[in-house]
């Protein structure tokens, strides 16, 4: 980040801040140039790309699930004791605010999402009222949604109105209190130290006195600024309630999710035109007979992904030469994993895993041909010469480009944020999701699938890796070892531990026991 006043004229610094920049508009170029051409068409030498794995391809493309393992499979997640947390009593606002907070975040949907809970949180913690948080200009994607264009921002004020004031915009007269004005100068009403998971404490006798002397406090960067643990039970709770109960998104993503799960649920179009609390039921209950059932997998396997876990993916030399020529443009070649062969990284379950592999874990669990198979992903590295093994195994494969028209694909065409909020949704009201490899969508849909308890597969990357590196198992034994280690590993509840985000781990702060 740019210090303020580097860019003033005869600034000491403005020199190196020229250089700076320079640098960082190559490196977007090059970035651009690289994840812009992730499809098999712009890398020739990734088409084909040949199985890694074909003595389990062959066997799992042959498979025959038992109707009594499918129904197992399928059964939705018995209570396991816990249930939301329910306010006993209705808050009440303090009649004086101390003054506005500004937050600005960076980072993907679903960091700025944690990032407005933890806005919310810091605005109770000092009595003060929050304006709807600015989301940066995402420096990869290119995505410029606000706020507003990603969540039903009049939903979200109106559920949390007897916790915290919040105001869509300043008043006139803190109308100078804007992101380019912080990016000039140092300013005194800009709090840029707030350290990684910061206490309550910290706000209060950092922030409270800027807010009182001036009126208003800008925080940035506020990404992670906010700690999970000492902190009250009520702000906990808050917390809890922005995250599973203010944050929706806007009506027409609602709608659009609404259509691709009616899709998935009814493919030969017998349900009509169902709406949000119709899935609900559905995808909780089990409730109507006719409807079919789904998977989510969050396949995310783009290059950006496969260049820093430095792992070897069988595109053979030329994809191994394109993959370092990226971490060095990217990163200059610092990527810890680098110091690892490609067998200690997949022992330790640091790889991500490749469409083909994903799809050998869903067979190896029980999923047969017939599955209705939901790809929630962005760009997958390799394009469909990656992914045909994958559809090879699961032919009814959907996602947002096959099921929804060209009229709606529209409305989210070049929307990075709007893509992801999508399948967001689709895979909260899913039958299963699991993830290809741990992030940030992976922690934010397992801790909202356990809020609600969903049946969530979190693949034991450790173990996965193990069994692949194994050339000459056969399926029997590699089916047998990734069932007992998943047998555990599908929605139950685990408790949050010290350190551990509350986002990812809602129990037993968002939670109580039935």
């Amino acid at each position: 980040m740019i210090e303020p006043g580097c860019l003033n004229q005869g600034h000491p610094c403005r020199a190196t801040t020229l250089v700076t920049l320079s640098l960082l508009s190559f490196t977007l170029v090059f970035f651009s140039c690289f994840t812009n051409a992730s499809s098999s068409s712009a890398y020739p030498e990734l088409n084909p790309i040949k199985p890694r794995h074909s003595r389990l391809l062959r066997s799992a493309v042959q498979r025959e699930t038992p109707a009594s393992q499918l129904s197992e499979l399928w059964s939705p997640l018995e209570s396991q004791g816990w249930k939301p947390y329910v306010e006993p009593n209705k808050p009440t606002l303090p009649e004086k605010s101390e003054g506005y907070i500004q937050v600005f975040l960076d980072g993907g949907l679903n960091q700025q999402r944690m990032g407005i809970c933890d806005a919310v949180a810091v605005a109770k913690i000092l009595n003060a009222t929050l304006v709807i948080p600015y989301l940066e200009l995402n420096p990869v994607w290119r995505d410029s949604s606000s706020f507003m264009d990603i969540f039903d921002v009049d939903h979200f004020i109106d559920v949390l109105k007897d916790d915290i004031s919040i105001v869509k915009e300043l008043p006139g007269e803190y109308s100078w209190s804007t992101r380019e004005y912080y990016g000039m100068a140092i300013r005194e009403t800009r709090i840029k130290a707030a350290p990684v998971h910061a206490s309550a404490h910290w706000y209060l006798e950092n922030v409270l006195p800027v807010l009182q002397s001036y009126g208003i406090a800008a925080i940035s960067p506020f990404s992670h600024r906010l700690s999970f643990d000492n902190l009250p039970m009520d702000i906990q709770h808050l917390r809890c309630k922005v995250n599973f109960e203010a944050l929706i998104f806007v009506p027409h993503i609602r709608t659009l999710g609404d259509a691709l799960i009616s899709h998935l649920r009814y493919p030969d179009g017998s349900a009509g035109q169902m709406g949000y609390n119709d899935l609900q039921e559905v995808t909780s209950a089990g409730a109507s007979k006719n409807a079919g059932k789904f998977v989510v997998l969050h396949l995310r396997f783009d290059k950006d992904m496969a260049a820093h876990s430095a792992c070897d993916f069988g595109g053979g030399k030329a994809e191994k030469l394109a993959l370092a020529k990226y971490r060095q443009v990217i990163w200059q070649g610092r990527v810890l994993n680098s110091q690892f062969t490609d067998e200690e990284l997949r022992s330790q379950g640091r790889c991500p895993m490749t469409p083909e592999e994903v799809g050998l874990l869903l067979a190896a669990l029980g999923f047969d041909n017939s599955t209705r198979l939901y790809l929630a992903s962005h760009k997958v590295y390799g394009g469909e010469a990656r992914i045909s093994t994958l559809r090879e195994l699961f032919p009814l494969m959907e996602d947002k480009k096959s099921l929804a028209s060209s009229d709606q694909r529209a409305q989210i065409k070049g929307k990075a944020s709007l893509l992801a909020a999508l399948d967001y949704y689709v895979g909260l009201h899913s039958d299963i999701f699991i993830s290809a490899s741990p992030g940030n969508m992976h922690n934010a849909l397992v801790g909202h699938r356990t809020y609600l308890n969903l049946k969530t597969i979190r693949p034991n990357m450790a173990l996965m890796g193990q069994l692949f590196l194994n050339k000459t198992i056969e399926w029997s034994e590699f089916q047998d070892a990734v069932i007992e280690g998943h047998e555990n590993r599908q929605g139950q509840l685990r408790l949050r531990k010290p350190k551990q985000s509350i986002y990812t781990y809602p129990a037993p702060d968002c939670m109580c026991q039935a």
